[in-house]
């Protein structure tokens, strides 16, 4: 989400009084207390909005205390979100306050505040009475064990509380225990996430006594905790009997080894438990053994995560066993571990049989071409895995060489992910080969291999005639004239692309000339960016002629080349013939008054093309008068952009006598134009009469109150324009209180830009004080 600041906050707010909105997400957008103050009054009229997210605002204790106000009226809403906002506990007893009351919020995420111990008290307090709250998040909010304490004894009253996260809270075994001992006789709670705290053995044997007599959590996250072998073994021991738990998460914690053998002896017998994670827990040998030996007869868990551990060969040789006869598993992790390629072997081979597992991660495992090799033998015959992930091993050509082999036969991989794995170019050709015949492949991730320099060629090569992609981005890959040669190629006959990203490769006119020859026989291509690629006269010209026996292209990007004034006249001269583009940009090439004159001719007879952009081309007042010619027979063009072509007061002059006859412009971008009061006060005489225009920008231009008093003259009549952009002009008081009471009258108006102007304290309230409910007014 984009900064919004308090002003559009304030105008949001009134528009919500009586708008039908039930979603409003303003994450990140520095609204402060001030824009939390307007929209709380909105809160507490507005009937419709269901969830609010006010993430990241900086609202702090100001902000919490208005909204929760609100909430005490607000029917409606059942989701707010005040993540990141520096609360503290003057906030939290303001929020904990509404919920006793409060009678439809579900959820309450105040995770990443600061309201510490006494702000945790006082919405213990409130849960004892609230029936409503089914999720509340406190994650990151320093509450420490007290904060836990008084949790804990809300939760042996609460019937209404299913998800609890208290991540990152500095808790200890203290306030483990004293969550425990809430578990005993709460009824409700299936989800509990006490993450990255400080809790213990005393801790992790307090909480497994609790899921004894427990019947109802479902979900307990333990993971970077220093819970060690005994605590591990206590829990092991409840899982043997529990049949609620079906996610346990130990992941980051020291169980070791003895506590890997605990959790398998468990697994025997515990058929409710879906999910493990217990990588970084410095497992090794027999622990690996164990688990590997109890997934024999486990018939329950489907996802494993044993990353980060101490495992090698042998380990993943009993794992591998295990995977010929087990029926469950579906993911299986190992990343991190030094299997080696003799473990990628034995994997291999179980998966050759295997016919349960969907996703493997053996990201930084050792395995090199050899394992490679095995792991491509397997995918020939395998028919479930869908995932595989290779990440950071030394696989080389010869292993890239195997897994695109088994690809063409391959039909259930659908992501294969290679990052910083020793590929070069012949490994690439060889992926670009079973593109030919591969129908699944979704995703090949081949980032930080040395194979920039290629991408090109072996694509063409593929691009033949696989019929998967239609999409293709190589921005930036800086390619050689061969490769655009070779690429142009493969899209003659191309029957699937219809979208080519190649900006900013420095394919100067040689390339586009190869790209034009293809277009003349492609079908299928609707969209195709040559941004920022040095194209001068010849290769603008080699592209115009494509366009007059092209069909399919709709969207033509040149911005920022050299085409000059000769180029932009041949393009012009295509469009006159040309019935498919409909979008042309043409930023930064200089086309000048002499370009802009072959346009206005073009524009008299094309149909279709209704987006044109031309900023910084230096068209001036001469070119302006040329477009306005244009523009006042044309009847397809819906939006013109002109930034930066010091148009001045004359340039604006012929274009509002253009708006005064064109029945099509929507938006006419005017930025950095020199346009003063004399250009505005001709534009402002076309806004009387036209009845389509709805965006106009005039921002960064020399306007000042008497341009102001012009426009606002026209806002009073006219009922189209929804957005005015005069930001970082030079209206002052006087221009601010006549835009003002030309607003009273106005109808139409949604955005009225004046920031950066020299508009005073009162001036601006005067603005903001208008009675217009559908309006953003951003003030100064």
């Amino acid at each position: 989400m984009s900064q919004l600041g308090t002003s559009r906050a304030q105008a949001l707010a009134e528009r919500l009084k009586i708008n039908s909105a039930t979603t409003l997400d303003l994450r990140g957008s520095t609204i402060g207390g001030s824009g939390a103050l307007a929209l709380a009054e909105a809160l507490k009229t507005n009937s419709t909005l269901t969830t609010l997210d006010l993430s990241r605002n900086s609202i702090e204790d100001n902000g919490a205390l208005v909204i929760a106000e609100a909430l005490k009226t607000n029917s409606t809403l059942t989701t707010l979100s005040l993540a990141g906002n520096s609360i503290e506990g003057n906030g939290a007893l303001a929020l904990a306050e509404t919920l006793v009351t409060n009678s439809t919020l579900l959820t309450l995420d105040l995770q990443v505040n600061s309201i510490e111990g006494n702000g945790a008290l006082a919405l213990a307090e409130a849960f004892k009475t609230n029936s409503i709250l089914t999720t509340l998040d406190l994650q990151s909010n320093s509450i420490e064990d007290n904060g836990a304490l008084a949790l804990a004894e809300a939760l042996k009253s609460n019937s209404t509380l299913t998800t609890l996260d208290l991540e990152g809270n500095s808790i200890e075994d203290s306030g483990a225990l004293a969550l425990a001992e809430a578990f005993k006789t709460n009824s409700t709670l299936t989800n509990l996430a006490l993450t990255d705290n400080k809790i213990g053995d005393v801790g992790a044997l307090a909480l497994a006594e609790a899921l004894k007599t427990n019947t109802n959590l479902t979900t307990l996250s333990l993971a970077n905790n220093s819970i060690e072998s005994n605590g591990a073994l206590a829990l092991a021991e409840t899982i043997k009997a529990n049949s609620t738990l079906t996610t346990l998460n130990l992941g980051y914690n020291s169980i070791g080894g003895n506590g890997a053998l605990a959790l398998a002896e468990a697994l025997r017998t515990n058929s409710t438990l879906t999910t493990l994670d217990i990588q970084g827990n410095s497992i090794e040998g027999s622990g690996t053994l164990a688990l590997a030996e109890a997934l024999k007869t486990n018939s329950t868990l489907t996802t494993l995560k044993l990353g980060l551990n101490r495992m090698e060969g042998k380990e993943a040789l009993a794992l591998a066993e295990t995977l010929k006869t087990n029926s469950t598993l579906t993911t299986l992790s190992l990343a991190n571990n030094s299997i080696e390629s003799n473990g990628a072997l034995a994997l291999a081979e179980a998966l050759k049989s295997n016919s349960t597992l969907t996703t493997l991660d053996l990201r930084m495992t050792s395995i090199d071409g050899n394992g490679a090799l095995a792991l491509a033998e397997a995918l020939k015959t395998n028919s479930t895995l869908s995932t595989l992930l290779l990440t950071g091993n030394k696989i080389g050509d010869v292993g890239a060489l195997a897994l695109a082999e088994a690809l063409k036969s391959n039909t259930t991989l659908t992501t294969l992910v290679m990052i910083n794995t020793s590929i070069w170019y012949q490994g690439l050709l060889a992926f670009s080969e079973a593109f030919k015949t591969n129908s699944t492949l979704a995703t090949l991730e081949l980032r930080q291999n040395m194979i920039e320099d290629t991408a090109a060629m072996a694509f063409s090569e593929a691009r033949k005639t696989n019929s998967i992609l239609t999409t293709l981005e190589l921005q930036r890959y800086l390619f050689r004239e061969n490769e655009v040669q070779a690429l142009a190629e493969a899209i003659k006959n191309d029957s699937t692309l219809a979208a080519l990203d190649l900006g900013y490769n420095s394919i100067e006119d040689n390339g586009a000339l190869a790209l034009a020859k293809a277009l003349k026989t492609n079908s299928t291509l609707t969209t195709l960016s040559l941004a920022g690629n040095s194209i001068t006269y010849n290769g603008a010209l080699a592209l115009a002629e494509s366009l007059k026996t092209n069909s399919t292209l709709t969207t033509l990007d040149l911005q920022i080349n050299s085409i000059g004034d000769n180029g932009s006249q041949a393009l012009f001269e295509a469009l006159k013939t040309n019935s498919t583009l409909t979008t042309l940009d043409l930023w930064g090439n200089l086309i000048g008054s002499n370009g802009a004159l072959t346009l206005s001719e073009a524009l008299k007879t094309n149909s279709t093309l209704n987006t044109l952009y031309l900023q910084n081309n230096s068209i001036r007042a001469d070119g302006a008068l040329a477009i306005s010619d244009g523009l006042k027979t044309n009847s397809a063009l819906t939006t013109l952009d002109l930034w930066g072509n010091s148009i001045g007061d004359n340039g604006a002059l012929v274009l509002s006598e253009a708006l005064k006859i064109n029945s099509t412009l929507t938006t006419l971008d005017l930025p950095r134009n020199r346009i003063g009061d004399d250009g505005a006060l001709a534009l402002s005489e076309a806004l009387k009469t036209n009845s389509t225009l709805t965006i106009l920008n005039l921002w960064r231009n020399s306007i000042g109150d008497s341009g102001a008093l012009a426009l606002s003259g026209a806002l009073r009549t006219n009922s189209t324009l929804a957005t005015l952009d005069l930001g970082y002009n030079l209206i002052g008081d006087i221009g601010a209180l006549v835009m003002a009471e030309a607003l009273k009258m106005n109808s139409s108006l949604v955005t009225l830009n004046l920031v950066g102007n020299p508009i005073g304290y009162n001036e601006t309230r005067s603005l903001l004080q208008v009675s217009q409910d559908v309006r953003f007014i951003v003030g100064h």
